[in-house]
């Protein structure tokens, strides 16, 4: 390498890779964009290992070093790994030189939500009487990550019970936006996003119910995939005792590329042993090979959650680039029911399913407030607090409603390709730990509920249809923006089929400058 091309690119370190010397650029160029070592995707580093650029103990030395730097400002990851984690990536190194490959993430240097169980570490969702729940097995997507090759590292911050668009507990602290550490990461998967952005780890996963993974995706910057509901099965993310996959929840990957959500689905997707002797994963991918061969909807705004100017901007922008590219773009399209009915069935699901997460104490409390309640109480508080009690009646009334949605969707796709939509009503907000009932959101100078948001969210969780969140760029500010693309149920591969597409297209991660090497 010339002396005049190390100045462009920045700098090198010497690697020892088996008895060798190596040398290897922490950065390197891509394009016109450079990109640091920390910055590039799981499928990338994966290939560097196996193609003995380096071994997966120095890779894994890298990110503890910049996660020993750069973590105390973030507090992404509250939980570290170190040692077991150094101890499996010896012995992959020890398997690559007899020729022995795992599997797509071999060497691959992870961190994982606080909410998977990981051997012999906690897992506490963010809840003190939880603190000294230590794990005593992996989750089963947890042994197909390792089995895969991945390295579990550490863990990464969530929420109070996996319930907000923040990230912040009394047990681990606050996790803060790597782009401005007054923001926020989002929740509950905040953690994974905030570290995959600052490049302090190689691959990520979270979990979903109102966005968990796609909203900390699009205040990150980075790449997320809510899949369709019980692809990836989630035995061993669960509470204390908890076995069965409850509603609207799933697991999902977080990525600096599409290509790393692909490749999470296929490791961690797939039925459980209990059903596997009748069930196999068989997802279509996508024949489409260009964006002019789309046929897209998209919603770029509602009065029911409004969302502020530059957020439907990226939705247009999206939209541009693929009628631009000779795809169809339909603004008006939409399933053919009711909106409002629509979200009161998710409302029917969601909120008694989140209140099966609360203590007896806590339920027993929200039942006293119940019995406590005018008949006549038509308040957001009082909706929310007779969800949260429903009856088992309630619950299938508004599984059945579901079902009709989910047909109605159904229908929807076969006319469109996929739907565009927004993520949330902004770009990341400063933090706020104020009560639930007392926050709020401003939206273009119109202060707007605070959960309201959660209806972008509801769009794809309630039917259990599968959304990938793509970054659009940077606002003014500095503060990234993702777009999320929702598909057909099994239509995993095609939503980030088309998110493949547009990352060629320059909708792309992103990474923040005060992060270096």
């Amino acid at each position: 390498m010339s002396n005049c091309l190390q100045k462009v690119i920045g700098f090198q370190f010497n690697f020892l890779y088996s008895s060798n010397v190596k040398k290897f650029p922490y950065i390197i160029k891509r394009g016109q964009v450079m990109t640091q070592l920390s910055y590039k995707s799981a499928n990338e580093l994966a290939k560097m290992v196996l193609d003995k650029e380096i071994s997966s103990s120095e890779l894994l030395e890298y990110f503890i070093k910049r996660v020993e730097s750069y973590n105390p400002s973030i507090n992404a990851i509250i939980v570290k790994n170190y040692d077991e984690a150094r101890k499996q990536a010896r012995e992959l190194d020890e398997k690559l030189l007899k020729g022995e490959i795992l599997g797509a993430l071999h060497g691959v240097p992870m961190t994982v939500k606080e909410s998977y169980g990981v051997k012999n570490t906690p897992t506490t969702y963010g809840r003190p009487d939880l603190k000294d729940n230590i794990v005593k097995e992996d989750a089963l997507s947890i042994q197909r990550l390792k089995n895969s090759g991945a390295i579990i590292f550490g863990k990464t911050n969530v929420p109070f019970n996996l319930a907000d668009f923040q990230s912040y507990n009394d047990i681990y602290g606050t996790t803060n936006n790597p782009w401005n550490l007054a923001k926020v990461p989002g929740g509950s998967s905040g953690g994974s996003a905030a570290a995959l952005a600052a490049g302090l780890t190689g691959y990520e996963t979270g979990s979903d119910i109102g966005g968990s993974i796609r909203n900390p995706a699009h205040y990150c910057g980075v790449f997320g995939h809510k899949p369709t509901w019980g692809l990836l099965p989630p035995r061993g993310h669960a509470l204390p005792g908890s076995l069965a996959q409850s509603d609207l929840t799933v697991i999902g990957p977080l990525g600096r590329s599409a290509k790393d959500l692909e490749t999470g689905v296929l490791i961690m997707g797939g039925p459980d042993e209990i059903q596997s002797a009748g069930l196999k994963m068989d997802l279509q991918r996508s024949e489409k090979k260009d964006l002019k061969e789309y046929k897209i909807a998209a919603w770029v705004n509602d009065d029911i959650a409004p969302v502020n100017q530059e957020v439907q901007n990226r939705v247009l922008k999206v939209a541009k680039t693929i009628s631009d590219s000779g795809g169809e773009v339909n603004f008006e399209a939409r399933p053919d029911f009711d909106m409002l009915q629509a979200m009161d069935t998710y409302q029917s699901l969601l909120l008694p399913t989140m209140a099966s997460r609360t203590s007896d104490d806590e339920y027993n409390l929200l039942k006293e407030k119940l019995s406590k309640l005018d008949p006549s109480d038509t308040s957001e508080s009082a909706y929310t607090l007779r969800k949260q009690t429903s009856s088992l009646r309630d619950y299938n009334n508004a599984n059945n409603d579901r079902t009709h949605l989910r047909w109605k969707w159904h229908e929807f796709f076969k006319r469109y390709d996929a739907l565009i939509t927004p993520v949330m009503a902004t770009e990341a907000f400063d933090h706020n730990h104020l009560n639930y009932g007392e926050r709020t959101i401003m939206v273009d100078n119109d202060e707007r509920p605070y959960f309201e948001q959660v209806f972008w969210a509801g769009i794809a969780i309630a039917s259990y249809l599968p959304s990938t969140v793509i970054p659009t760029g940077l606002t003014e500010e500095g503060l990234p923006i993702g777009i999320q693309i929702i598909g057909p149920e099994y239509g995993d591969l095609k939503t980030i089929g088309l998110a493949k597409l547009l990352e060629k297209e320059g909708y792309n991660f992103i990474p923040p400058s005060n992060y270096p090497d």
